[in-house]
């Protein structure tokens, strides 16, 4: 479904509002995945669906309904649900509203690509086969997926208010696997064209070869080498404090404050969806124009990101960052940016005399949320680096760590990347920290 279709649906859906506000989300997607072990692809998934929500605001009630029908009479069944969910709602007077109607946001460039929106089953089987050839040439098998989507999202409400986006992802995530080592490779963007599986493939078998026998480790406080992968998990788990919910309940580290330094002074982290590794929607899920925010500037926090209702009730501006759940998690950065240095990664690890490798991570969970502390462990690939250089891979280890500490004693490579899971998008250079805490080794 294109933009114009998803209008005319939109439009006829307002058609059936009644009484208060009404607004409505159409969204529409084409999903793929490829999935594939031991070299061989076990499984092709595809999935398509249009989806409508009404959201109907009744004098400060709100209720929503949602349907994936889009006959006339599912519709106005679904209106006058979420309108009879209204009526019996609590009034909220914080509540400020639909926003009003405004000019169209055009999209940043390269977030809609043709040739992903296209990508048939062939495209990815080719790119799984050249993965499988890097497997097979080292005596490796392979393990992971190719995806390739296109997506498109309607907000129109009845205060004018009517805009459309439409968007392309894709990506790789591969294991190569030998008898008591793995390696791990990755590569998300919006252009399928860019999805490499040869090299990819050679990148994870390098990572299994070299990490063969691998050796435990003494626990305790070393310096790590997180490459993009690995710290983009662990940063994921900051994202959160930087809601405004979060910041008002106290469940956020910036709850202690604003304009207060939390981290080095080389960290600078915005939430941009219009960075070119990873554009995105120009609008959030109410319509709002999206803001890029600086969220820690040279490590002092400056902002949070809101929706409608949370900067009504924080007496904020509202940066356009409510997320796909209609208030109930609370506004979102939904497109975080860590800002690189200027070192390469290599540089890093020549100048590390002693320390690890790390290509991954899995399995974080937080244990104290407002200090940041998560626990977690290594996967794929973890290494030790002697004199500069990497020797030999290390079993994998489970850590203990606050990731703000960890950010007060770090340097970034130069190269950033985008680093993609079911829960986060997040665009992160590589990352040194002098000091971060170990608790354990594993036996593989």
């Amino acid at each position: 479904m294109i933009s114009d279709e998803r209008e005319r649906l939109a439009r006829r859906a307002l058609s059936f509002a009644a009484a208060g506000e009404t607004e409505v989300l159409v969204h529409d997607e084409d999903r793929a995945l490829t999935r594939f072990t031991h070299n061989s692809i076990h499984q092709n998934l595809a999935s398509s669906g249009t989806s409508v929500r009404f959201r109907v605001v009744l004098e400060g009630r709100t209720g929503l309904a949602a349907t994936n029908l889009t006959d006339d009479a599912s519709l106005r069944a679904t209106a006058r649900r979420a309108a009879d969910l209204a009526a019996l709602a609590p009034h909220d007077p914080v509540f400020p509203g639909l926003p009003d109607g405004r000019p169209r946001i055009a999209a940043p460039a390269g977030a809609f690509v043709e040739a992903t929106a296209q990508a048939s089953p062939q495209t990815r089987a080719g790119i799984a086969a050249d993965i499988f050839a890097a497997a097979e040439a080292s005596g490796l098998w392979s393990a992971g997926f190719v995806t390739s989507s296109r997506g498109g999202i309607t907000v129109a409400n009845s205060r004018g208010l009517l805009d459309s986006f439409d968007g392309t992802d894709c990506g790789v995530n591969v294991k190569q696997n030998a008898p008591d080592s793995t390696g791990f490779a990755e590569h998300f963007d919006t252009n399928v064209s860019a999805l490499d599986g040869s090299r990819l493939g050679t990148i994870a078998a390098t990572k299994a070869r070299a990490s063969s026998d691998p050796q435990p480790m003494e626990p305790g406080v070393w310096t790590v080498i997180f490459e993009p992968a690995a710290f983009g998990e662990l940063l994921a788990y900051l994202m959160d404090h930087f809601s405004a919910r979060a910041y008002d309940e106290g469940s956020s580290f910036l709850s202690d404050g604003l304009d207060k330094a939390y981290t080095g002074t080389n960290v600078t982290l915005v939430d941009d969806y219009a960075n070119a590794h990873a554009p995105g929607m120009p609008f959030d899920f109410e319509g709002s124009p999206k803001q890029r925010v600086t969220l820690l500037e040279n490590g002092v926090a400056r902002s949070l990101v809101t929706d409608a209702y949370w900067a009504a009730k924080l007496g904020r501006e509202n940066t356009g960052h409510a997320g796909p759940y209609a208030g109930s998690r609370g506004p979102e950065p939904l497109n975080p940016v860590l800002a690189p240095g200027t070192k390469s990664l290599e540089q890093l690890i020549a100048e590390t005399e002693r320390g690890l490798l790390v290509s991954r991570l899995w399995y974080i969970r937080p244990v104290d949320q407002r200090r940041t502390i998560v626990t977690g462990m290594t996967r794929d690939g973890t290494f030790l680096i002697e004199g500069g250089k990497v020797t030999r891979g290390v079993r994998n280890m489970r850590f203990n760590q606050s990731i703000l500490e960890a950010l007060r004693a770090s340097e970034f490579s130069s190269g950033p990347a985008r680093t993609v899971s079911f829960n986060y998008s997040i665009v992160t250079p590589a990352a040194k920290i002098a000091a971060f805490r170990f608790t354990s080794t594993t036996d593989f």
